[in-house]
């Protein structure tokens, strides 16, 4: 049975499917990055325009930020954006469409940053640098712009996955937890059996190949037993805070939320499932052209809005 596809992502498919091949995986990493990045940063045209900050994150290796402010009141509340890509592609400029969208949907200030990028800098360093930049937010480094007492994460695809992993790291280690987090179509495990990835394994965007690729550069190849951290569908998960979670339709991870979701639910954490049916795994940078997308960020972006509008200032997070 052939599986429901949004008229607009047809479209879309069709222009991808049309255009040359180009196989990221063959040439040196500096070379595959620079075309696919290239390619990626089309989809923000036609996003709103706002106020934009750019930002130095200090440190041993100081990383390139960007805080996006879609009103000019003071001490807006703040969602750190974490990108996708692979943990190998993506920047603030590759998902800057995606960061506008967010910070109108919800009201609240954006900030993302370029954290290192595998396979030079495997796991853990991502993670390390997402919490840094979490940390910075904590500290003020944002100076009145931003209420860092009211914080929440987001982050799409890899960049899901490295804000649930911040989130158990402050958990484990007795740090403060955000207000909630928004996770678009996450990749939880490095797992390729699944119904979704049998279905939509190939031929949708996103490939089952690519996808082991991407979690072998993020692992250093190794893909057995990875720390919980790494991978953390099977993490422990209570005292998380509320989260939005989702997954597109025919994303091969679709299943990887579908299985946090169960977790998520055994572990006694408050969460809302938005499944998007007929879209492709990435699908939040074609919101210009795709209305489910446009319908997801304004979904997650209430519900982070509403949650940090019942966070006081100063309050601890659980």
């Amino acid at each position: 049975m052939k599986p429901f596809v949004h008229p607009e992502m047809e479209v879309i498919l069709a222009e991808m499917r049309a255009a040359p091949a180009f196989d990221f995986k063959v040439p040196p990493i500096a070379a595959a990055r620079a075309k696919n990045d290239a390619a990626t940063i089309a989809w923000s045209r036609g996003a709103p325009a706002m106020a934009t900050a750019e930002i130095e994150i200090p440190g041993a290796g100081a990383m390139r930020a960007r805080l996006y402010l879609p009103a000019a009141a003071r001490r807006l509340p703040v969602i750190v954006f974490v990108h996708g890509g692979g943990w190998t592609f993506g920047s603030i400029d590759t998902h800057d469409g995606t960061m506008r969208n967010l910070a109108l949907a919800s009201g609240c200030a954006v900030f993302g940053f370029d954290y290192r990028l595998a396979p030079e800098h495997p796991f853990p360093a991502p993670l390390d640098d997402t919490c840094a930049a979490v940390e910075f937010v904590r500290r003020g480094g944002l100076g009145d712009a931003v209420d860092p007492a009211r914080l929440a994460l987001a982050g799409d695809s890899a960049g899901a996955t490295l804000a649930l992993a911040a989130m158990l790291r402050a958990r484990v280690e007795g740090g403060r937890l955000p207000a909630a987090a928004a996770l678009f179509y996450g990749c939880y495990a490095p797992i390729f059996d699944t119904p979704s990835h049998k279905a939509f394994g190939e031929g949708f965007l996103l490939t089952t190949v690519n996808m082991r690729w991407y979690w072998m550069n993020y692992l250093a190849g190794r893909l057995e037993a990875p720390e919980p951290l790494a991978a953390p569908l099977d993490a422990r998960l209570e005292g998380l805070p509320p989260l939005h979670i989702s997954a597109a339709g025919l994303d091969p991870l679709r299943d990887d939320t579908s299985r946090l979701a169960v977790r998520l639910a055994e572990a006694g954490v408050a969460f809302e499932y938005a499944h998007v049916p007929g879209v492709v795994h990435g699908c939040l940078r074609m919101s210009g052209r795709l209305a489910p997308a446009r319908d997801l960020i304004r979904s997650a972006g209430r519900f982070l809005k509403e949650k940090l509008a019942t966070t006081q200032m100063g309050e601890r997070q659980p």
